[in-house]
C-alpha cells in the first residue's frame, strides 16, 4: 500500500483548518508543534487501517535488553564520571553543586541503562512468523542475539536485517516502543562501533510518516493520545494472553547481568518479549493468538 504522506498531510490540515506548508525545511519544525502533531496522530491512524494488510510473515519481531556500560558508576573512566555526574543533574532537575556523588551513583545503577550514550545492548531477541507448504497454521521461530560482546551481537543482528528485511516497502520491523526506545538505541550503538546501518535503520532526519517500516503496537494501542504510555504487561492482561514478565521485568536486567551474570535468563525473558509483542499484533488483527505448540526456540 503506497501512500503520499504530503497528500494525505495536506488533506488532514485542510479539513481541520490547520496551516499547512508543503516545504520540507518548514514542515519539519512545523509538525513538532500543532500541525506535526496532527498529521502525526493522523498518520498513525493511517498505519493502523494498514495492518490488516499487513502479513505476519512479513514482519521481524524484536526488543531489546540493555545495561548500564559498567557495573557502577565508579568503574567508570574519570571523564564519563563527570559526564554522568552533568546527566544526573538533569534527570534529577538539580544543580551541579546540589547533586552529592552518592545520587549520581545510585541513579546510575538504575537508569544508565536506559540512555544510549551511557549503556550497552546485551541481547536483541527477534522473532519471525512463517507458514509450512500445504499448512495454514502459523509456525514462529524465536532466537537472541545474546552476547557479553555488543559488537559482535549488533553485527550478527544487522547482518539478518541486511539479509532478510532490507526492502523497506515489503518487509516490516516491529516492536513495542520500538521508535522511542529499540531502534534508536540499536542505532546509536552501532554507530559507536562503526558497524553501517542496513536500509530500514538509516532514519537521519525522517519523519514518522517516512518509516513506515517501523511498526510499534505501543504507538498503535495510543489511538492518537499523544502522551499515552502502555505497557505489554498490562495489555496482555487486558487482552488475554501470557505476560512476559512472570520472571523478571526490566528494572532486574542490570541485576541479573552484572550480578549473577545470567544471560540465558535475559535472553529467555527478552523472547517472552518477542512472543507477547507478536500477540500483540495477532490481537490488532483479530487473529487468533498464537499456541505454545507453535513456537519454536532457537538456540
Amino acid at each position: 500500500m503506497e501512500i503520499n504522506t504530503h497528500n494525505a498531510c495536506e488533506t488532514i490540515c485542510y479539513s481541520r483548518k490547520l496551516p499547512y506548508c508543503e516545504d520540507e525545511n518548514t514542515f519539519f519544525p512545523l509538525w513538532k508543534r500543532i500541525v506535526g502533531i496532527s498529521c502525526y496522530i493522523s498518520f498513525a491512524k493511517l498505519i493502523y487501517a494498514m495492518i490488516d494488510a499487513i502479513d505476519i510473515t512479513n514482519v521481524l519481531f524484536l526488543d531489546i535488553e540493555t545495561v548500564s556500560a559498567q557495573p557502577s558508576w565508579e568503574d567508570l573512566e574519570e571523564h564519563f564520571q563527570e559526564l554522568w555526574f552533568h546527566k544526573a543533574a538533569s534527570l534529577l532537575r538539580k544543580s551541579h553543586d546540589e547533586l552529592s556523588e552518592q545520587e549520581a551513583e545510585a541513579l546510575y545503577a538504575q537508569r544508565a541503562g536506559i540512555h544510549a550514550e551511557f549503556g550497552k545492548i546485551i541481547c536483541i531477541s527477534v522473532g519471525f512468523a512463517f507458514r509450512d507448504p500445504g499448512e495454514k497454521s502459523l509456525k514462529v521461530r524465536l532466537k537472541s542475539f545474546a552476547h557479553h560482546d555488543e559488537a559482535a551481537l549488533l553485527k550478527d543482528f544487522l547482518e539478518l536485517i541486511q539479509k532478510s528485511y532490507n526492502d523497506t516497502n515489503s518487509k516490516f520491523l516491529c516492536g513495542h516502543n520500538i521508535r522511542e526506545f529499540d531502534i534508536p538505541y540499536i542505532c546509536r550503538r552501532s554507530i559507536v562501533h562503526s558497524l553501517p546501518l542496513p536500509a530500514p535503520l538509516q532514519l537521519w532526519s525522517k519523519k514518522p510518516w517516512e518509516a513506515r517500516h517501523l511498526l510499534d503496537t505501543m504507538e498503535l494501542w495510543k489511538f492518537g493520545d499523544v502522551k499515552n504510555f502502555t505497557s505489554v504487561k498490562l495489555l496482555a492482561a487486558l487482552l488475554g494472553f501470557p505476560s512476559p514478565k512472570d520472571d523478571i521485568d526490566g528494572s532486574m536486567v542490570g541485576r541479573v547481568y552484572w550480578q549473577e551474570q545470567d544471560l540465558d535468563r535475559i535472553a529467555h525473558y527478552c523472547e517472552k518479549d518477542v512472543l507477547a509483542t507478536m500477540q500483540l499484533f495477532q490481537r490488532y488483527k483479530r487473529e487468533p493468538l498464537i499456541e505454545a505448540h507453535q513456537v519454536v526456540h532457537v538456540r
